[in-house]
């Protein structure tokens, strides 16, 4: 007997739906999935696995296909209503129809489903999963809205819900096959009978060890190798069931009597601790702790083009912040197998990720690409949560200016028809083994940001959800104040380690000037400061580096490249060519001079070349800008003493040293990153949506303004 429901979710989109082929000069064909279609299965999973009788084994595989897209209706919705929709049609025996819906509030207003473009300006992406009367899968992504607005949010799901149920109930009933018998269960009273009187007055000992500590091992495998053993003529499998059933069994009915296995009060945090600053080489880095739980979050800063790109049916996205969470197996005193991150980290990144997307600044502020890692060091409980806690301190450590901290929590209930108990801060035993709820919140002091709740009853209403989240606000508070006496704000400065950014804003017009023919300018400004140059579409030029001399070398390089050079501004120029009747000199990159014979000094100049030499660093007046452009410099810093036209001598030639220009526009990356010097860059086609799974990372704007025309980032 499997001792678990083998239950496989496949949600996959084939880019042929949105009309594109993979951008890929060597692989054309859809590859492993991404992180989007991942967690778009685990939403249909989870919306569904609570519905099969728990004594039904066989192996079911849900594979939702994305075949066609509009861009205005989010496929992930429209597949998690089909996989309901064939499930209740099909043989498999499971309780009753979900649906799942898209939860916005646009203008005030809450509304089903609403347009991708619509969800733009909605305070809340809120989906939810509910049938007749139970809730039993939410996930959300929220700008700081109130507890009270998650729960009219939730309840206007389960009113407009009802239609859809009812529309499929009756296709099941027109084109639906028999359900198959549910087998009966093999656990019975006898054997839990049995187990109990091996086992004696160890269960509880076992239940209060496994409240401490998260995964197998101690007493727990000694008592259940002799329960096994003690009933040799039981299959192994039934037997190993029923001990765990026995547990579970134990552990509610302690519960349920008013008192946690860890002797917790129902609404009691775990001991908390944080630490900034613990590795000396990142950009930031912070370990938090509730009880045995601790991780280890790494905040990286990188330079704009450092950006991921993802590719998907509906167009290309580019993401300027991630989290990533890694859990290994000595997390749990463990071994087993590491490669790449299973479904539940990229689950547990992405919430995370989603929680703090509401107070990441927007690049104007903060032009970098932010990366965020947490490595879990020890499990017992809401690993999730931690990360959450870790990254907000990791940000900061890492002079982030975040707009506010966030905390979280995770919340589980107990339910036995009318009693029931919601637990604040679940262990790793309350969520697996005991609770029918793993309800995680996060947010700020001024309102929630994200939200996941998965459960494993059919009981929970409205009512309970609304003590579980009103409890939680509390724990919240009390989580965010552990996280402020740690570290009360962000850094005022990034990391010395860390790169040095800053945005000089040129017009758009004057791209060319700094790209130079064929990219000669910008290679020769990275060649000589050292520093990335990025030139973006709108006129903004990203300059970054870690040294920060070599950054301002950049910068006074790319500003005097679209200086404009006005009478009587002085300049150190350099000689660079000379001519019978006076000499050329470059005051700024790509910008020429002559001084005329007449203006080289106070007496008679013959020669040029008796006063200036190739090479020759001299200090010049602008004396004038003529009617084509050309500008006219003196060696005389006294303009009183400047002699009149007609007494000059000859006139330069027309055909003198000018400009360097040419090149060509749009968004270009310079540096050592390899970047082209021909063609534009990708056009990023975003989607709006907010605070998903499917889109777990922000987009920042590409248009920034500067009231000087310049921003100055981790100086």
């Amino acid at each position: 007997m499997v001792g678990y429901f083998p239950l496989f979710v496949e949600y996959q989109e084939r880019l042929y739906a949105g009309g594109r082929i993979k951008g890929s000069r060597w692989v054309k064909r859809e590859g492993r999935p991404s992180d989007d279609e991942i967690l778009s299965g685990r939403l249909i999973d989870r919306s569904i696995r609570p519905l099969f009788p728990k004594t039904y084994k066989k192996e079911v595989q849900v594979m939702a296909t994305v075949l066609s897209v509009d861009m205005e209706n989010d496929p992930t919705i429209v597949a998690a209503l089909g996989t309901s929709a064939a499930i209740a049609i099909s043989q498999i025996p499971w309780k009753e129809v979900v649906v799942t819906l898209r939860v916005g509030k646009i203008d005030g207003k809450y509304a089903i489903n609403p347009l991708i473009s619509l969800m733009v300006g909605s305070s809340m992406d809120l989906i939810v999963s509910v049938t007749e009367k139970s809730i039993l899968m939410v996930e959300a992504g929220t700008k700081e809205v109130t507890e009270e607005e998650i729960l009219e949010g939730i309840e206007f799901a389960q009113k407009e819900g009802k239609a859809v149920i009812k529309f499929i109930n009756e296709f099941a009933e027109v084109t639906g096959k028999k359900k198959e018998t549910v087998p009966a269960d093999e656990i019975t009273t006898e054997l839990k009978s049995k187990i109990k009187k091996i086992a004696g007055d160890k269960l509880e000992e076992i239940l209060k060890e496994m409240a401490l500590h998260e995964g197998s091992g101690g007493i727990y495998s000694e008592v259940k190798s002799a329960v096994i053993a003690g009933l040799s003529e039981e299959k192994p499998d039934i037997v190993a069931g029923a001990f765990e059933k026995v547990l579970k069994e134990e552990a509610r009915k302690i519960t349920l009597k008013g008192k946690r296995v860890d002797g917790r009060k129902f609404d009691e945090v775990r001991t908390l601790f944080g630490e900034v600053g613990i590795l000396p080489r990142t950009h930031g880095s912070a370990i938090f702790s509730r009880g045995q739980t601790q991780v280890l979050t790494i905040a990286t800063l990188g330079a704009p083009s450092l950006g991921q790109l993802i590719e998907s049916a509906e167009g290309e996205e580019s993401k300027h912040y991630m989290h990533h969470y890694s859990m290994p197996p000595f997390s749990t005193g463990e071994v087993g197998k590491v490669g790449s991150p299973n479904r539940r980290e990229i689950g547990h990144g992405a919430l995370a990720e989603r929680a703090l997307f509401p107070v990441i600044p927007t690049e104007d502020k903060f032009p970098y690409t932010i990366r965020l890692v947490s490595e879990v060091m020890s499990s017992n409980g809401s690993t999730s949560m931690a990360s959450t806690c870790g990254s907000t301190l990791a940000l900061m450590d890492a002079g982030v200016p975040i707009t506010s901290p966030v905390s979280g929590i995770a919340m589980g209930l107990v339910i036995d028809g009318k009693d029931h108990a919601v637990l604040t801060d679940i262990c790793g035993m309350e969520d697996y083994l005991v609770g029918d709820m793993d309800f995680k919140v996060t947010g700020t002091a001024k309102g929630i940001t994200a939200l996941q709740l998965d459960v494993k009853t059919l009981e929970l209403t409205h009512a309970i959800l609304k003590e579980a989240i009103t409890q939680s606000k509390k724990a919240r508070a009390e989580v965010l104040k552990a996280i402020l006496a740690t570290l009360k704000e962000p850094r005022e400065k990034v990391s010395a380690y860390a790169p040095k950014i800053r945005v000089v804003m040129v017009p758009v017009e004057k791209i060319g000037e700094i790209i130079g023919p064929g990219g000669k300018i910008i290679k020769r400004i990275i060649a000589e400061t050292g520093a990335q140059v990025e030139v973006e579409d709108d006129g903004s030029v990203n300059i970054s580096g870690i040294d920060g001399a070599k950054v301002d070398a950049a910068v006074t390089m790319v500003e005097n490249l679209v200086k404009e050079v006005k009478a009587g501004e002085i300049y150190e120029g350099e000689v660079v060519r000379i001519q019978p009747f006076g000499a050329f000199i470059q005051i700024l990159p790509g910008k020429d001079g002559m001084v005329h014979v007449s203006d080289m000094g106070e007496g008679f100049v013959k020669d040029p070349n008796d006063v200036v030499k190739i090479g020759q660093k001299v200090q010049v007046r602008v004396k004038e800008i003529d009617d084509l452009g050309r500008i006219n410099l003196s060696m005389n810093m006294d303009p009183t003493k400047d002699k009149p036209k007609e007494d000059r001598g000859p006139r330069r030639e027309s055909g003198f040293r000018g400009n360097d220009r040419g090149g060509f526009g749009g968004g270009r990356s310079f540096g050592d990153r390899g970047g082209s010097f021909g063609g534009p860059r990708r056009d990023f086609s975003p989607r709006p949506r907010f605070g998903s799974d499917r889109s777990s990372g922000p987009h920042f704007p590409t248009s920034r303004l500067a009231d000087d025309g310049k921003k100055d980032f981790g100086r």
